[in-house]
């Protein structure tokens, strides 16, 4: 009698189950596909593929991710720009890149061309070649106003989070480097690591691995606040050396175009607020890398990402560059062309100045 009600109750539990599991307003009838316009293994392609399984599992179809780098991003999310709007094909990345890409001339593109669908805030490390003599903060900077434009720091562009790092770092140090760049977080690590560079301000999660190897010697965080890597001694802010030195939550997520039909936004939506927000998968991956879980979507989204876009030192230099503005108006401007308040023709990525080499 004890197994007839089991079995009973788990019959009657099955029904619910499959209703809940069909109840989005979208089921796709192929593969999705989500651009990551980063090098694979970067910061954007680990959450991407992460996240990629959490919504295979509930979409029940195929999530295909695909690497596309160049001109700093742009190149990847221009694609996804101009595809159909079926809903089958995602852009993804920092948020704050979207933000910036037109006002450093890279892509005409505004916070009201995307919907948002973050999950975490990574944060950047100023990690040096285990090799290095500099065993501080201090000590780097110190060698770098010695020899101004001689230290090598790699990243992933001057739009992407490790280059906007090195701005900030940059301008509230008052150093000069000499940027190297490369076509992804990864690859820009991977040159520290082996001594092809001696610096990298790329995000934790890209030199977590390095790190933990003893590879790569982490100095700061930049940000207001330490960080707690499994395995490795917390890294100290920035802001104990540099107490005036801008930080902003830096966010990743997906970002699906506008003019993207209702119903697949309301399922993405639906998943959003409930398997991603609950994502074990999700905080196992930021416990181990460092990052931090931070599951917002819409218009909280796009508020969340504004901070980051206005600290961002490519897109307020740009706004300096071209408009000869003092540094409290070129955020401002920054803002407003985020917002899609202003517009400007975007440069062609294939010539840009930033364009990272092949």
């Amino acid at each position: 009698m004890f197994y007839k009600l089991i079995l009973a109750a788990a019959m009657a539990l099955m029904p619910m189950a499959a209703a809940q599991a069909q109840d989005y307003p979208w089921k796709p009838t192929k593969p999705v596909t989500i651009v990551v316009p980063w090098g694979a293994g970067g910061s954007t392609d680990q959450v991407v593929r992460l996240l990629a399984t959490e919504l295979e599992s509930a979409l029940g179809q195929t999530v295909v991710v695909v690497n596309q780098p160049g001109a700093s991003g742009s190149i990847g999310t221009k694609s996804v720009l101009e595809a159909e709007k079926e809903g089958y094909t995602w852009a993804s990345g920092a948020a704050k890149d979207v933000g910036t890409y037109a006002v450093t001339g890279l892509l005409d593109t505004r916070l009201d061309d995307w919907h948002f669908y973050l999950a975490v805030i990574n944060s950047s490390v100023i990690g040096v070649n285990a090799d290095t003599p500099y065993q501080t903060l201090e000590d780097l900077i110190q060698a770098m106003k010695a020899n101004p434009g001689t230290v090598t720091v790699a990243t992933a562009g001057i739009n992407s989070s490790g280059g906007a790092a090195l701005g900030a770092f940059s301008t509230g140090a008052g150093v000069e480097a000499r940027h190297v760049t490369y076509d992804g977080g990864n690859p820009a690590v991977i040159a520290t690591a082996g001594g092809e560079t001696e610096v990298t301000t790329q995000l934790a999660v890209e030199q977590a691995e390095m790190i933990r190897a003893g590879r790569i010697r982490p100095l700061a965080v930049v940000g207001t606040k330490p960080l707690k890597l499994e395995g490795v001694d917390e890294i100290p802010a920035i802001t104990t050396i540099l107490p005036d030195f801008p930080a902003s939550d830096n966010y990743f997520g997906i970002f699906v175009p506008a003019g993207t039909p209702n119903e697949v936004l309301q399922t993405l939506d639906m998943i959003w607020d409930d398997k991603i927000a609950n994502s074990k998968a999700l905080q196992d991956y930021a416990t181990s890398r460092g990052a931090i879980v931070a599951v917002v979507r819409g218009e909280e989204a796009k508020e969340a990402a504004m901070p980051a876009i206005k600290d961002s030192p490519g897109a307020c230099g740009s706004a300096m560059r071209l408009r000869s503005i003092r540094p409290a108006l070129a955020f401002r401007h920054a803002e407003r062309v985020a917002r899609g308040a202003l517009r400007r023709p975007a440069a062609s990525p294939r010539l840009s100045q930033v364009d990272d080499p092949v």
